[in-house]
């Protein structure tokens, strides 16, 4: 079995930091995880400076990539203005997002469901290459609160993307959810992913059960890093290296190298000069096989 480990530690985990990088500082770590083996890297947002300003500078991260062969990179756009600014770059992938709900429509984009997913829609019509459609907050809401799979569902039918990813975007999901919604979603006849949080402890029982129900893509970030700024008490994702560490163990080909995943994180604790969320890059690789 093998599945594609996406790193979004460049623009989901950097982007809730209290530390602003420059562009640089964030080309370089996009580079560190394609070296570590990450077959695709969600490097940039393509938003408003002023909203997200730890996102500011795409063009420049995009610039100062040394790109690597076998590596996909792939840019989030909320719109319209979002995707023209990616097309103009040489990134792979458009990842598109919109949530699941009404209020969180609003609040993170400034539009209802309908006007998200119309908007969503043209876009990827227009696409010129592969593209990704990420449903957040399809397990539960941080203003609505729990939401309905069927809804869900109808959503992910609407759009005509090459690739739907289910986002816990504020870590209230569980396995049995997450494995009927994904099971539910793979019968559209697409590859299906999950972008899981941990804000409860149940992201990575929920990334398994994910694969187990069908799921292509998995997302995390290095280090455990992320969050959502408008989805209040959201933490931080999945660690890449621990969910590698666990595939690894059950049997799951992911192509990456653990050890120097686990040097990433070493060095971006000392970049942000804090201890981060991730639990393998403190314990190390387990010398111990089953």
């Amino acid at each position: 079995m093998a599945v594609i480990l996406c790193d979004v530690g460049p623009r989901d985990g950097l982007q809730n930091e209290p530390e602003t990088l420059a562009p640089a500082m964030r080309a370089e770590l996009v580079n560190k995880l394609s070296a570590a083996g990450l077959p695709r890297i969600e490097a940039v947002s393509f938003v408003r400076d002023d909203r997200v300003p730890k996102m500011a500078g795409a063009e420049a991260v995009v610039a100062a990539i040394d790109r690597r062969e076998g590596v996909e990179y792939a840019g989030l756009v909320l719109n319209e203005q979002g995707f023209e600014r990616l097309r103009g770059t040489g990134l792979d992938r458009v990842n598109v997002t919109l949530g699941a709900t009404e209020t969180f429509n609003q609040r993170n984009g400034n539009a209802t469901l309908d006007e998200a997913t119309a908007r969503v829609e043209r876009i990827l019509a227009q696409a010129d290459r592969p593209t990704t459609a990420t449903i957040s907050v399809a397990f539960g809401c941080p203003f609505e609160g729990e939401v309905d799979p069927g809804v869900v569902a109808e959503l992910a039918a609407k759009l005509e993307a090459d690739e739907l990813v289910l986002a816990d975007t504020i870590g209230v999901a569980t396995p049995s959810a997450v494995r009927s919604l994904v099971d539910r979603v793979a019968g559209l006849g697409k590859p299906v992913g999950f972008h899981g949080h941990n804000t409860r402890n149940t992201g990575y029982a929920n990334a398994l059960a994910a694969l187990e129900a069908g799921a292509n893509v998995l997302d995390a970030s290095v280090g455990g890093l992320g969050g959502c700024p408008y989805a209040p008490r959201a933490t931080g994702n999945i660690a890449t290296e621990d969910l590698v560490y666990l595939l690894q163990g059950e049997g799951v080909e992911t192509g990456v190298d653990l050890e120097a995943l686990i040097k990433v994180s070493q060095w971006l604790e000392g970049v942000l000069g804090r201890t981060l969320e991730g639990q393998v890059y403190r314990a190390g690789a387990s010398i111990v096989s089953a």
